[in-house]
């Protein structure tokens, strides 16, 4: 007489059938790519959910009229094209959203929030990533004190935005600072009413922000050159290679990829640009997009002029980073 048990059988289900055991195998027959995807499934609905859907918001308000305290009716594609042409009112201290007449003029670009936008993430990022990477270069050398200089440069970064404002204010600011004169001198500020002059707030607001960000750019860097296997240079210093041929050779490839990261990460930053200009000058003097959207946002409210000027905005830095990107994969960083 058998003993055995029957799996199977009314009111039992078999422990190999179910959805849950089913989802398991499903699982277990994906692939790498697939099974990596399904990890960040999560993490692409919290985006679509605080990022995506804000985005799409905007863009449907940007579609409508402007009306006292509230969106109007439904327009189009009216006021990008207005904002394009001109004719949209976004007025900011004398400056427009984009340059009038040549853009090759420095004058021009610094009266538009366009140009004010890009002039400042070029001439920054640059900066900051040419000082970052020679911090790094030095803080990855052993010395003595190493640990006590890696600590005096994360400090420009912990500051808070709003100190660091004051601190450039304080430092320039005619009668009391005491940096104007001397660069007044050598022609590179305006000596008179400096914070309120365009060309002299711009250089300022760069300054500030290359003295707080490049230790961002050092650390980012300099985690990507401890990365980098030691006995490399050890080959390389046996083969006879000097040190300039060891960073050409070695250093550079196998950093590039890191840099390539930390530039991504400023260059989206610096085009939100909108703090340090409000501490040091003001928005009137220094007219970024990010002021600008504020700026009509509200006095007075005019929530679908500010709602098409975010779009773009956001729209423009999609663009850079995309060609950021593309520039990355075409050369294998």
């Amino acid at each position: 007489m058998s003993t055995e048990q029957p799996t199977d059988g009314p009111g039992r289900e078999s422990r190999r059938s179910g959805p849950l055991v089913s989802a398991v195998r499903w699982m277990e027959n994906l692939g790498d790519t697939g099974f990596a995807y399904l990890l960040l499934t999560p993490v692409f609905l919290i985006l679509g959910a605080v990022a995506l859907y804000p985005l799409l918001a905007t863009f449907e308000m940007s579609l409508h009229a402007d009306a006292t305290g509230r969106v109007g009716e439904f327009v189009g594609f009216q006021n990008y094209v207005e904002l394009f042409n001109g004719e949209k009112d976004v007025w900011l201290g004398g400056a427009n959203f984009l340059p009038e007449g040549s853009w090759l003029s420095i004058s021009n670009l610094l009266g538009s929030a366009v140009g004010v936008t890009l002039i400042f993430t070029i001439v920054s990022v640059f900066f900051e990533t040419i000082i970052g990477f020679g911090q790094a270069l030095i803080l990855d050398q052993d010395f003595r004190g190493r640990r006590w200089v890696r600590v005096a440069i994360i400090i420009p970064w912990a500051v808070p935005i709003v100190i660091q404002g004051m601190i450039f204010y304080l430092m320039f600011r005619p009668g009391i600072g005491f940096a104007t004169a001397p660069l007044a001198d050598m022609g590179l500020l305006a000596a008179q009413n400096t914070l309120n002059d365009p060309a002299s707030a711009m250089f300022i607001i760069i300054v500030a922000d290359i003295w707080k960000t490049s230790a961002f750019m050092a650390l980012l860097i300099l985690a990507g050159l401890q990365s980098i296997d030691r006995s490399l240079y050890d080959v390389a210093k046996v083969a006879g290679a000097s040190k300039w041929q060891q960073f050409r050779m070695i250093t550079l490839p196998l950093i590039l990829p890191t840099v390539g990261v930390a530039v991504l990460f400023r260059t989206v930053a610096a085009m939100r640009v909108y703090g340090v200009i409000d501490t040091v000058s003001s928005c009137q003097v220094v007219p970024s997009l990010s002021c600008m959207v504020v700026q009509t946002f509200s006095s007075p409210p005019r929530y679908a002029t500010s709602a098409t000027i975010a779009f773009v905005t956001a729209a423009i830095i999609g663009v850079a980073v995309s060609v950021i990107i593309v520039q990355q994969a075409r050369e294998g960083i």
